[in-house]
């Protein structure tokens, strides 16, 4: 057993709970105020939800699994973030502000860690529901690029990013264009492919599912009762739902 390879306790697996708990209480603060405040917010959410994943990743597969995650999500994250705001692809063209602190190449710090935040509670959820292979891949994907219908409605509405040509648009989703959800497939795509390469079955996921159906179910009532945005809410509903629904039934019946 290697450094990379620590014992996993129970002690461990517990405080993925405690983390998850973090992202609920900093969340729910998120309606309650804004400017500034509302996103630092956003940046404290991203950085308790990335470390809840790659908590939960190393306390139940070890360390070279949380390693290789942060690698697939964060750093394709990064990357494919750079690369659109320079290029427009896979995304569409668009750009941050600097409401969301430090950034790189154009690409807000915290940005590639909410990709690690979400992928792994979307990979586990497919995990859950389906067989490996291809079809495990397009689950995942589907349940990590879904999350976006909520995310990108909310974050331009702040004016945290805009769009150059956010046409054409979803019904009542104006500002963002089809491209970025397209883009968001695609690139969900291959990361799931690359996790797909680490085995992740027979674990105790219970804060990672609970992760997952709690995105799911706050992004419904925020976007829909506290926000302003219920197009968002519905379309982010059907999406996502697509995951999250199968997913609840799945645990209600263990």
């Amino acid at each position: 057993m290697t450094v990379l390879d620590p014992p996993r306790p129970t002690v461990a697996r517990r405080a993925a709970w405690w983390l998850l708990a973090a992202v609920v209480a900093v969340e729910i603060g998120y309606p309650l105020v804004d400017g500034p405040a509302r996103a630092r917010l956003v940046a404290a959410t991203v950085a308790l939800g990335f470390a809840a994943s790659v908590w939960h990743a190393a306390a139940t597969r070890g360390g070279r699994t949380a390693a290789a995650l942060v690698a697939v999500t964060a750093g394709g994250g990064f990357a494919v973030e750079a690369v659109g705001v320079a290029t427009g692809v896979p995304f569409g063209g668009y750009a941050y502000s600097g409401a969301l602190g430090p950034r790189l190449a154009g690409v807000p710090l915290v940005i590639p860690l909410a990709w690690t935040w979400l992928a792994w509670p979307a990979w586990l959820a497919a995990t859950r529901l389906v067989r490996p292979g291809p079809a495990r891949i397009g689950v995942a994907a589907v349940g990590l690029a879904a999350w976006d219908l909520f995310l990108d409605p909310q974050m331009v509405a702040e004016g945290y990013w805009r769009w150059d040509d956010p046409t054409p648009a979803l019904p009542g989703v104006p500002g963002i264009p089809l491209t970025n959800y397209l883009g968001w497939l695609v690139v969900a795509l291959a990361m799931m492919a690359a996790l797909s390469r680490i085995h992740t079955d027979g674990e105790p996921d219970g804060p990672a599912h609970a992760m997952y159906l709690w995105t799911y179910s706050s992004s419904v009532l925020a976007l829909g009762v506290f926000l302003g945005l219920p197009a968002a809410a519905a379309w982010g509903g059907l999406g996502m739902g697509l995951v999250a629904v199968p997913l609840a039934v799945a645990l209600a019946r263990r």
